[in-house]
C-alpha cells in the first residue's frame, strides 16, 4: 500500500483530498506547511507528495527543493491559475506534475496513479539505468515506440498510426512550435500542399484522446499563426 503526503495550509482541502485518495486504498499523511512535508518525507517511506505552493512557514517551492536534496519521490503541485510563474519554477526545481485549483477529483486521482505507476516502474524511485530511446515521457503522457503503446495518466489510449506518429513528433521536441506543413511533411512523407486542414483534423482527434478537456488542452496547444506545440 502506498504512502502519500498531502500538504496544504487549508485544512478543508487536505481533508477533501484525503477522502478521495483514501477511497483508492492509499495511506494518507497530512501536513499543513512545507516544513512538515519535508519532515514526513525524511522520516518515513513516502511514495508520493501532493503539495500546495503558497503556504506559511515554508512554501511549496522551498519544500520541493529541500525534498529533492535527498529524495526523488514524485511531487504533484497544487497551483492557482494566477501562479503560472511559480508552477514553472516548481517544475524546474523537480516537481513531476501539477493540478490547478479548483481541481477535478477524477483528474487528481488519475495523476496520482500515473505518477505512482511511473515511480514504481523505475524500481520504487531508483534512477533508471537503461537508455531506451524508444520511450518518451511528458507529464502524464508515456509513448513507447517499440510497443506502439501510449498511456495517459496510466490509462492506455488507442491511437491510429497517424495520431501516434504526430504525438511522437511532438514528444521528441517538447515545447517546440511545429508548423502544420512540417507536421504533414514528416508524418505523411508528402508535399504539404493544402495540408493545414488535414493536420488540424488529426490534432483535434488526438486531443480528444489525450486531453481531459480537449477544448482547454493541457498538452497539445496551438500557437496562433505559427503551429502547434506539446508541453506541460
Amino acid at each position: 500500500m502506498y504512502n502519500i503526503v498531502i500538504c496544504d495550509d487549508e485544512k478543508d482541502i487536505v481533508d477533501a483530498i484525503a477522502i478521495y485518495l483514501t477511497s483508492q486504498g492509499y495511506n494518507i499523511f497530512k501536513a499543513y506547511n512545507g516544513k512538515e512535508a519535508v519532515e514526513l518525507v525524511g522520516s518515513m517511506k513516502v511514495h508520493l507528495v501532493v503539495m500546495d505552493i503558497m503556504m506559511p512557514v515554508m512554501d511549496g517551492i522551498s519544500a520541493m527543493s529541500k525534498i529533492r536534496e535527498n529524495s526523488n519521490v514524485p511531487v504533484i503541485l497544487l497551483t492557482a491559475k494566477s501562479e503560472d510563474t511559480d508552477k514553472i519554477l516548481g517544475l524546474n526545481v523537480g516537481a513531476d506534475d501539477y493540478v490547478t485549483k479548483p481541481f477535478n477529483p477524477v483528474e487528481l486521482i488519475a495523476r496520482v496513479k500515473a505518477q505512482l505507476r511511473r515511480y514504481m516502474t523505475l524500481g520504487g524511485g531508483e534512477v533508471e539505468s537503461k537508455n531506451d530511446e524508444s520511450e518518451f515521457v511528458l507529464g502524464g503522457i508515456e509513448l513507447n515506440d517499440s510497443s506502439k503503446k501510449v498511456f495517459v495518466d496510466g490509462e492506455e489510449k488507442e491511437l491510429t498510426p497517424t495520431e501516434f506518429e504526430i504525438l511522437k513528433l511532438f514528444l521528441k521536441q517538447p515545447g517546440k512550435v511545429i508548423p502544420p506543413k512540417e507536421i504533414y511533411r514528416k508524418v505523411w512523407n508528402d508535399a504539404p500542399i493544402g495540408s493545414e486542414g488535414t493536420v488540424a483534423v488529426h490534432i483535434r482527434h488526438l486531443r480528444e484522446k489525450i486531453e481531459i478537456n480537449p477544448s482547454e488542452p493541457r498538452y497539445l496547444k496551438v500557437v496562433w499563426g505559427q503551429g502547434y506545440k506539446c508541453e506541460i
